[in-house]
């Protein structure tokens, strides 16, 4: 605190000393001459909750406690000491950071209530960034390598364990400050997905961007469950989901957090994905191209009227198109930059900086020619990376990224695009939830079983949803069969509420086109079930008309820890192995649900191919939509659905669902994370 050049008062307690480093020092809290603001306790963890009640009896309001050895212990010890402190926070009415953290910057105020050896960096300047870390010495990583790339940071917050003020607590403050213009932080884990769905929402509620490091999602387990749509889910997709959904900036890692950090700064947002590209080097051309296509950045080409403007510079140009090639001739660039500001094909732009003694000349010229335009520049630093420091400074200081590398610039430019994007959209609240479906009452028992297929079929069914053609009979009933109850050809299944998943149970027949092909397949699924599972009930059979198109698996889930969502994937091969399917919570819209769709790897299958016509693309959205009402109307009672396969006919054809399940809630509550 002294070194850092703090101007408030300091008091330290310690009764075997009478002075700290020429401050004086007193024997305990209530010895303290005045009011503070804050106590730093770094104590053996016996003594914390005592001076924890000792800070209460003082009228101290918050304390930041850096002592470790509580819960994070994971032994019994750890969860004693814990105990003790949950009971001292409770005592004395202090609102407390950690334990075991690293502490709280203000780095405005150069208020260090915090250990590491980042404090001791002279060069860092207070900014509009704020970091969250669920990690210590990860956090003050953050801050020092923004710091180097010229983004500062007004606060730095290490959560700690996390016994009373929670990562949430900090990252909404920060949110509502005048001097916060971004957030970035470091997740391990939560089990608060409401909470973080919520702080989403706050965040573009304000425009402030959450830049979000989420570790610790390789190998995540996926549940067990009684559907296919809970399979499909790893404990990753949710996190992910979230972060699409809510102002998040998801990042792999701390270039990232500086390269967009420093995007956000400009305070210019893209209103789409093309950007112009002016350079004076054909082979930077060529990679930036190929780096921005790779990360779904578009380089239309430059209108004709432009090209004409351009062409009348008299420079010398290799290309007017994208990228705009002017040979090295650096002196007619702003002019060429002039030219294209107002193309509406642009969104934004890159420019390749000149290089040389000329630099600072050109690098002034550009901050002017900058400032004409609301679209953000970036510029691609052609200069030696170890010359023309005050140059790449003073362009950072005015706001542009100055990025060497084509793939940093792409990567940067494609994230910050997307939250833009993400942002209007919430802004212009394009994407309406409207009821398809006024909410029906379900006769749905919790804690009672899965529904049978026909029942669930049923429920599905009254919000909306196309199903099959059926019968139910008793085995004994279709033996007496004369003719067939439904055009044939037909699908024969045994009608059990305790076998879900009837094709492992080999309790399927399909394309059966005779009388006795029929009373055949009967026989067999009803032996096949009693094989699977001898102590199934077997409500009967179930003869369904054959239904054809491209398959699809929707589903739901009640998420105990982030509420309901609702899940598509392509049926078959694509669902099952590669796991192409689309998240997002419940409701939804028609634009997130054609999202969804355009999310999937196989959407061209949808599209036609090889001849196959379209598929009835809106019929399908509609399903989407009323069923993830379906599960956010009932979201005290159902736990899954699963419709699987729901069949997408031709184009004004339609869907029908071939099956479906609903799985009610247990009566510990949603299904578990």
């Amino acid at each position: 605190m002294l070194a850092s050049g703090y101007s408030g008062k300091l008091y330290p307690v310690n009764p075997k000393r009478a002075d700290v480093q020429g401050v004086k020092s007193y024997p305990d809290i209530l010895s303290l001459p005045g009011p503070c603001d804050a106590a730093v306790i770094a104590v053996g963890r016996e003594h914390v909750p005592g001076v924890l009640e000792q800070c209460g009896d003082a009228k101290i309001p918050y304390a930041v406690i850096l002592t470790a050895g509580f819960s994070e212990t994971k032994d019994e010890s750890g969860a004693e000491m814990q105990r003790r402190l949950d009971a001292a926070i409770a005592k004395s009415g202090v609102r407390v950071v950690g334990p075991n953290c690293v502490g709280v910057m203000n780095v405005t105020k150069r208020a260090y209530m915090a250990f590491g050896g980042a404090l001791s960096d002279k060069s860092l300047k207070s900014g509009p960034l704020a970091i969250v870390s669920q990690s210590g010495g990860f956090g003050q990583s953050m801050m020092t390598f923004a710091n180097a790339h010229g983004v500062g940071s007004n606060y730095v917050v290490s959560c700690g364990n996390e016994a009373d003020l929670s990562f949430f607590d900090f990252a909404h403050d920060f949110l509502d400050r005048d001097d916060v213009k971004m957030i970035a932080t470091y997740m391990e884990a939560t089990t608060e997905g409401m909470q973080l769905r919520e702080l989403g929402r706050h965040a573009m509620e304000v425009g402030k961007p959450i830049l979000m490091l989420k570790v610790g999602n390789g190998g995540a387990g996926r549940r067990a469950a009684s559907s296919h749509t809970g399979q499909l889910t790893a404990d990753y997709t949710l996190f992910r989901t979230t972060f699409k959904e809510g102002g998040f900036i998801e990042i792999n890692d701390l270039d990232e957090l500086a390269d967009v950090a420093r995007l956000i700064m400009g305070g210019k947002y893209p209103k789409g994905r093309n950007i112009g590209v002016l350079t004076g080097s054909g082979g930077w051309g060529v990679i930036l191209a190929e780096q921005f296509e790779k990360n779904g950045i578009f380089l239309p080409r430059t209108s004709a009227e432009n090209q004409k403007k351009l062409h009348a510079l008299n420079s010398t140009f290799s290309s007017v198109e994208n990228p705009i090639d002017m040979m090295a001739n650096y002196g007619d660039q702003h002019k060429a930059i002039e030219c294209v500001l107002d193309d509406p094909a642009f969104d934004m732009f890159l420019v390749r900086s000149a290089a040389g003694p000329d630099v600072g000349v050109w690098a002034d010229r550009f901050i002017e020619t900058a400032a004409k335009t609301e679209k953000p520049m970036i510029v691609n630093w052609a200069s030696i990376p170890t010359r023309d420091a005050d140059v790449r400074e003073k362009l950072e200081h005015a706001g542009f990224l100055c990025a060497n590398y084509a793939g940093r610039a792409a990567r940067a430019a494609a994230i910050f695009a997307g939250f833009s994007i993400k942002r209007d959209q919430f802004r212009k609240n394009s994407n309406s939830t409207l009821r398809p479906v006024e909410r029906k009452g379900l006769d749905i028992t919790i804690g009672g079983g899965a529904l049978s297929e026909q029942a669930s079929k049923a429920c599905v069914a009254q919000y909306g949803v196309p199903v099959t053609k059926e019968i139910l009979l008793s085995l004994e009933a279709v033996r007496a069969l004369r003719s067939a109850p439904i055009n044939f050809p037909v699908a024969v299944k045994l009608a059990s509420p305790d076998i879900s998943h009837k094709t492992e149970a080999n309790a399927v027949q399909l394309n059966i086109n005779c009388l006795a092909d029929l009373i055949r397949a009967a026989e067999e699924v009803h032996e096949s079930g009693r094989n699977y599972d001898p102590s199934a009930r077997i409500d009967g059979i179930s003869i369904q008309e054959m239904a054809g198109g491209v398959e699809i698996i929707i589903g739901a889930v009640n998420d105990s820890q982030f509420g309901p969502y609702v899940m598509v994937g392509l049926g078959g091969i694509l669902t099952e192995v590669l796991g192409d399917v689309a998240h997002r919570f419940a409701p939804v819209g028609k634009t997130d649900a054609r999202d969804m769709l355009n999310e999937l790897r196989g959407q061209q299958i949808l599209k036609g191919i090889r001849g196959a016509p379209s598929a009835d693309v809106d019929a399908l959205i509609d399903v989407i939509v009323r069923v993830s009402w379906l599960i956010h109307d009932h979201a005290d009672s159902i736990a899954e659905i699963d419709i699987n396969p729901l069949f997408v006919r031709e184009k004004g054809k339609g869907v029908v669902a071939a099956d479906a399940l609903i799985v009610p809630i247990n009566k510990l509550g949603p299904q578990e994370s």
